[in-house]
């Protein structure tokens, strides 16, 4: 039983940023379920957005987001991110990180849905990488920060409404420990490898999303999910992202034909908002018949593409595509645009409990997540949610528990399986495009596969099974009760927007679904 004054589950760049500023308060027990870079963080190649350049403004940035969120942001959140994000940036660069530079200055760069240059990168394609390594150097250098690898969080301690601490699977001794704290923030990432086709790490199956609300918080938006546009399609099921951005320098999507067809289908051609891209190649997949479309550069400099891309250019040539030339990309699942419920402090509705990064659903991205601004959310939300979270340095009582947790080696077997299973089940019945028809039957299928999990009390991975399904079902449950089309949730049953549903859907264990309306007042100038 170890006590902290904060645990911090996750080590993404939510996890990071908010173990760095918590330090500065008390000592901090940060956890990862793996090694502290494998987060989608680490991987993103976008970039930061966020106001810098005296031609924008936090009010086009705002206009922006509003815009991609197709009616559901909640407005004072929205404008807390585009004020305050300026602010977090210049601090890191007071800190020591270096964003790439042009001409003097900050190097911009353009992404679908944003209608000025606002994104900062850093190694050209390379700006989730270096931001999280620069906040790990920040973190392992911290005497006041212990980090504890391969630590799977399990479940949530509370009393009396309130947080105290987390259940811990230690995956190297397989054994159950407990962290006991002040104050602890889940920053787990979301849920996008629960498809077959993902950006994401293996790892981001919704673990948190499914501690969350088997604890009792609230569950909202979870029929959103992104499919990014253009990830590289290999015969494998591996999808290597090709960032946004290269779009932004001026690449073209072309069909089987040879034929741009962004251009008339949204005013901002192949810079539309990711759904509306991801959608257009998902039917110009089924409409040749193919697995892919493809991602022509060769209009462009092949010397610039080079250096702003190493990364991107390195992983084509190791797999024998030029990408001066074409690449082929289809859709893939990227980002958790739903997830707990916060206030514009992180807080959900257990004390003491925080959640920020992509597992939170602050009502910043409403149905649909604008382009980078993932990253800037982990810092203006992580450092908000910190400076909340001081009142509770006193301690919290707490209650005699003791572990329970035990792995049963068969068991690990039936897991696995069950999350290939599961991502077939959601790929095909709820995937980018959906019918009433198809989701039901994904749910029956759920079902189905849940009584054919072993049954043993206290086992880990019957833990792990039940959660994929908890997690799926969230899903499902979500899209079956929108009946219209919004952002990254399509129903071509019911394909065209409907604005009684400008609400967010909220799930709690427990309780009946329910809806909350969408806050539109602002409360920042």
């Amino acid at each position: 039983m170890r006590h902290y004054d904060y645990i911090i589950a996750g080590s993404g760049l939510a996890g990071l940023y908010t173990a760095y500023h918590a330090a500065a308060y008390g000592k901090v027990a940060l956890l990862t379920k793996s090694g502290i870079t494998e987060s989608n963080s680490y991987f993103a190649q976008g970039g930061i957005a966020a106001v810098t350049d005296e031609d924008d403004a936090p009010a086009f940035h705002f206009e922006d987001t509003i815009i991609a969120g197709r009616g559901l942001c909640d407005y004072p959140s929205v404008d807390i991110l585009v004020n305050e994000g300026p602010q977090r940036i210049h601090e890191l660069i007071e800190a020591g990180m270096h964003f790439d530079m042009e001409d003097g200055s900050l190097a911009l760069g353009l992404e679908g849905g944003h209608h000025r240059k606002r994104i900062l990168h850093a190694g050209g394609d390379a700006t989730g990488r270096m931001v999280t390594s620069f906040m790990i150097s920040k973190v392992i250098n911290n005497p006041r920060i212990d980090i504890f690898e391969n630590h799977s969080v399990i479940g949530i301690l509370q009393e009396n409404h309130q947080c105290y601490g987390v259940r811990v699977w230690n995956l190297v001794t397989e054994s159950e420990e407990l962290f006991l704290a002040n104050n602890t923030f889940l920053t787990l990432g979301g849920t996008s490898a629960i498809y077959k086709r993902t950006t994401n790490p293996h790892t981001t199956i919704g673990d948190g999303l499914a501690l969350a609300y088997n604890a009792g918080c609230e569950i909202a938006d979870m029929e959103f999910i992104q499919f990014h546009p253009s990830a590289l399609y290999t015969e494998s099921e591996e999808a290597f992202l090709i960032s946004e951005a290269v779009r932004g320098e001026g690449a073209h999507l072309i069909n089987q034909n040879g034929e741009r067809f962004m251009p008339a289908i949204h005013e901002l051609a192949e810079l539309a908002p990711r759904d509306i891209v991801a959608q257009s190649i998902y039917r110009q997949m089924q409409k040749y018949h193919q697995n892919y479309v493809w991602l022509s550069l060769k209009h462009l400099d092949p010397q610039i593409v080079r250096h702003r891309f190493p990364n991107i250019y390195e992983k084509c040539r190791e797999l024998g595509i030029d990408m001066c030339d074409k690449i082929p990309v289809a859709p893939a699942a990227h980002y958790m645009v739903g997830g707990v419920r916060t206030n514009t402090y992180g807080q959900t509705n257990i004390e003491r409990l925080y959640i920020c990064g992509e597992l939170a659903s602050s009502g910043i991205m409403g149905a649909n997540r604008l382009a980078s601004n993932s990253l800037i959310e982990c810092l203006v939300f992580g450092k908000r949610a910190v400076e909340a979270s001081r009142k509770n340095l006193q301690s919290v009582s707490t209650q005699d528990f003791q572990p329970l947790y035990h792995s049963n080696p068969h068991f690990a077997l039936h897991y696995t399986q069950l999350k290939k299973e599961i991502s077939r089940i959601m790929t095909e019945d709820a995937g980018i495009i959906r019918n009433e028809e198809k989701l039901r039957q994904g749910l029956n299928e759920l079902e189905k596969a849940e009584q054919n999990i072993p049954q043993e009390e206290n086992e880990y991975y019957t833990l792990l099974c039940h959660n994929l399904i908890t997690v799926a079902r969230l899903i499902i449950r979500s899209a079956l009760y929108r009946q219209e089309s919004r952002g990254g949730h399509f129903r071509e049953d019911y394909p065209e927007s409907d604005d009684t549903y400008l609400f967010h859907i909220v799930q709690q264990k427990g309780k009946k679904l329910r809806t909350i309306p969408v806050n539109t007042k602002k409360t920042v100038n």
